[in-house]
């Protein structure tokens, strides 16, 4: 029997390749988001994730057909920067909206499925990002921190189930991501750092690794009997989550501080 994964936001960049990646791995893929196409290997089902009633029926549209679900991978984001003072309050809920909520619609809508199958796996596309908050980016950060909170607790919530939950924190990642982030540059005048700091953490991106190195990790996970809660993926990053964790806090914020 194939292996059926759930790939959301795989129209392009990290969720794309992996879409890509487990089809060619034999798992019948099907693909949720707003902009995607259907391919010969891929089944795509036109969703906007924040909606939940849009997700619970394309989920159902996989069940209908397959009658199961081993693997979703929530990967469906997007990034907002600029000062925290003048982010406004609605920007600040659409990014948890997207990344937390929309994340958060998909896996309720499997798990009636997974626990009756009393099997699966659920795997978030988180960040570095979550355990090392970047300046100017604080609501994404803050959005990632969530959903390692989430992955954790879920973990132990559905483990009586057979159920495995992980999440991936990569480090910067060369996408169309960074050209898509929403800019709030209104406040350059005053915090005269922030030009200076996304730039710096823009080109990081555009010089990261690739969306395949990202796939492969995600499909190692996938393939994992018992994986573990967090992973990361290069040797840099990992060292940086290592360096985090025996470090103390306020060595650790300040380097970030000094690098963007």
């Amino acid at each position: 029997m194939k292996q059926i994964a759930i790939i959301t936001g795989g129209s392009s960049g990290i969720g794309l390749a992996a879409a890509q990646l487990f089809a060619k791995k034999g798992y019948k893929v099907y693909e949720l988001s707003r902009s995607g196409q259907s391919t010969s290997e891929i089944e795509h089902i036109k969703c906007d994730m924040t909606d939940e009633e849009q997700v619970k029926s394309a989920v159902k549209q996989v069940l209908d057909v397959e009658g199961h679900i081993d693997l979703l991978i929530n990967n469906a984001g997007y990034g907002i920067s600029g000062a925290v003072e003048f982010t406004a309050t609605e920007d600040a809920k659409r990014q948890f909206d997207v990344n937390l909520f929309g994340a958060l619609n998909a896996v309720k809508a499997v798990l009636p499925t997974m626990r009756q199958q009393k099997s699966g796996k659920i795997i978030f596309t988180s960040s570095v990002a979550a355990v090392l908050p970047i300046p100017y980016q604080s609501f994404y950060s803050a959005s990632k921190a969530a959903i390692n909170a989430l992955t954790l607790a879920l973990r132990n919530e559905v483990a009586e189930f057979g159920i495995k939950v992980s999440a991936l924190m990569p480090g910067d990642v060369k996408t169309g991501f960074t050209a898509a982030r929403n800019k709030n540059n209104s406040a350059q005048n005053i915090y005269t750092k922030q030009a200076k700091a996304v730039s710096a953490m823009e080109k990081d991106e555009q010089n990261g690794m690739t969306t395949n190195q990202i796939a492969q990790k995600l499909l190692s996970i996938a393939h994992k009997n018992n994986p573990a809660p967090l992973y990361t993926t290069g040797l840099q990053y990992h060292l940086f989550v290592l360096l985090e964790k025996l470090l103390p806090k306020r060595f650790s914020n300040w380097v970030v501080g000094k690098i963007y």
